[in-house]
Order: C-alpha cells, then sequence, then structure tokens
C-alpha cells in the first residue's frame, strides 16, 4: 500500500480552542464505573494517543465522544461544540476496533453508502471516494467485493471510510491491528500527512511502538482516570542507563545514585534520569570503586517502561503477581 499524496487543505490551527476537551466526564453502568472524572484536552492538528490497560475506560471514552453513549456527569466539546452535536458529526472520521462489511459489497458500495451518510454531496462523492481509495492503497480494487479481501485489506477499507471526505478530527481504534510492517509503516505515512493538513488524531492502541512513532501527545488512563498526559518528550523525560556488571549491589547502588534513580531488572542495573553527557562520568564512578562493566546502554525510557511504570505493572509482573 503506498500512501497517495494528499492535496493540503488549508486549517487554521491558531485562534481555535481544543480539539477535544473534557470535563469530570463520566459513565457508570449500574454500580460499574466505567469512567470517572475524565479531564484533558487535546490540541488542533495534534496526534494524539490515549493509552491504558483492558478495562482502563478507553472504548467507553471515545464512545462517550462520538455521541454513541450518553455521560452520566460531566461534559464534553468536540471542534468548539458539545458532544451529540450533529453537524459536528459530519466533520469527524471513525475507525472502530471492530468492524464488519457485507461480503457482497465492492469496495465503492461501502465508501459510497458512508459517503450518502455521511452527507456528502452527490457531486462530490466520486472524488471523495477516489481519494480515500488511493490514500489507503486500494485504487485498484475498489470494484472487488469485500469478501475477497484479506483481513489486512478490510482494515485499510475501514479507514478510507474514516478518511472521507477529509474530517477535521479522526478517531482511529487499533488503525494497525491486522496490518503487516509494510502496511503499518503506510499507515503511520498516512497519519503524519493527516497531521500536516491540520487534521486532529486520536489515536487508541496497544501498540505502544507505533504510538511512540507517531504521536505528539499522549495520556494514559487507568480506572477511569487520566494518570499522565502531555507531549510525549516531556513523559518519556531525560536518558535512562542500563548496566551489566558484576559488582556487588551494595557497592553499585550508592555509586549510581547520585546519577538517578537506580532500580534493577536482571542482569542489568537501571539508573533512570540520567542525561546522555553524564553518562562517562557514570562509567568513570563505577570504574573507581573497581565495578567489572559488561555492558551499557543509554537512550530514553520506551513507553512501554513508562506505561508499566505508570500503572505499576513492572513489580507486580516481575514478581509472578497478578494485575488487577
Amino acid at each position: 500500500m503506498s500512501p497517495a499524496h494528499v492535496e493540503e487543505r488549508a486549517i487554521p490551527r491558531q485562534g481555535l480552542g481544543p480539539a477535544i476537551e473534557t470535563d469530570r466526564l463520566a459513565k457508570h453502568y449500574g454500580r460499574t464505573m466505567a469512567l470517572d472524572g475524565l479531564t484533558m484536552q487535546v490540541g488542533r492538528g495534534r496526534v494524539f494517543g490515549f493509552l491504558g490497560p483492558n478495562g482502563a475506560g478507553k472504548t467507553t471514552a471515545v464512545k462517550l465522544l462520538l455521541g454513541l453513549a450518553r455521560p452520566t456527569a460531566g461534559s464534553a466539546r468536540l471542534l468548539g461544540a458539545p458532544i451529540g452535536d450533529r453537524a459536528t458529526r459530519a466533520r469527524v472520521g471513525y475507525l472502530p476496533e471492530l468492524f464488519r462489511y457485507q461480503s457482497w459489497l465492492t469496495a465503492r458500495d461501502v465508501l459510497g453508502l458512508h459517503a450518502d451518510l455521511a452527507g456528502l454531496s452527490p457531486a462530490d462523492r466520486p472524488t471523495a471516494i477516489d481519494d480515500a481509495l488511493a490514500t489507503v492503497g486500494l485504487a485498484d480494487r475498489g470494484s472487488d467485493r469485500v469478501g475477497t479481501f484479506s483481513k489486512g485489506m478490510q482494515q485499510r477499507l475501514g479507514l478510507g471510510v474514516a478518511l472521507l471526505g477529509r474530517p477535521e478530527l479522526v478517531f482511529l481504534d487499533e488503525p494497525t491491528s491486522a496490518l503487516d510492517p509494510v502496511g503499518r509503516q503506510d499507515v503511520r505515512a498516512i497519519i503524519h500527512d493527516l497531521r500536516e493538513r491540520g487534521t486532529t488524531v486520536f489515536l487508541n492502541s496497544h501498540l505502544l511502538t507505533e504510538v511512540e512513532r507517531v504521536c505528539d501527545e499522549v495520556a494514559i488512563v487507568d480506572r477511569g482516570r487520566v494518570v499522565e498526559s502531555g507531549p510525549l518528550a516531556d513523559l518519556l523525560g531525560d536518558a535512562t542507563v542500563r548496566i551489566r556488571t558484576s559488582g556487588e549491589r551494595g557497592t553499585v547502588h550508592p555509586v549510581l545514585a547520585p546519577f538517578g534513580v537506580v532500580s534493577d531488572d536482571p542482569p542489568w542495573t537501571v539508573v533512570r534520569g540520567c542525561p546522555l553527557d553524564r553518562v562517562p562520568e557514570l562509567v568513570a564512578a563505577l570504574v573507581a570503586v573497581g565495578a567489572p562493566i559488561h555492558g551499557v546502554e543509554a537512550g530514553r525510557e520506551t513507553l512501554e517502561e513508562r506505561f508499566l511504570d505508570l500503572l505499576g505493572h513492572r513489580e507486580r509482573g516481575a514478581s509472578g503477581e497478578e494485575a488487577r
């Protein structure tokens, strides 16, 4: 799939309010609290990653924002309008995690139906459909029936539906789940093009490496609340240094403590928050106390590591305890 070049559409980013804003948004199903006081903002033209474990409230939040469910409490706005506003829905695209199209329809039939539902004028529909097919790499399969498509091709078709009419805000729920590495790379290119033309992308994904590659900002939610949010660079912080040494922990830890937060991830000793320019100093300090050094790795903490730290899963996983 080779993403077509998408013609730029000027969308002013300055002077507009957030694309998404929520204020203590909550949803209860009987005694079950699916979402508890969600408060966040997503700026215009940003790629925003929405992350959390199963049951954290991610899907509930998306349903509320799209007007597919009603909140129990709190409020939210999309593109400056209250959630559920019909006119605003026409400016929003959505790729659900689970979807299915009738096998006897062609790709053009599917896109034509959704173009009709989106209120695109008859004159605009052919161009919009051609644009969507080209963007997701299905330009030569538009007349083929969905029943002949692989799972990955159906995923691309779903993405094409979400991009019909060039929406200002796109919700993508696990957009690369059925794609091979080449397909995932192409989706990243599409998301990059969306950002360049000013489209806001709200991305749900359990593939944290994918999120780390494409998102400007992320929010990590647990039990219906945001536990951390902000620009990705700020969230990951300073470098993490991993050292393999056969030195005694009682000797090594005090030496490393001035450089950051020290923990063990056998066979590595990990120092978080150590600036890269202090790594030579750190190594020299270990050499000075006679600690044998077998390896040093320096780089930013990964999003997966930060995710597990915030949710407290790393320690539970290491001890074999079940995450609750």
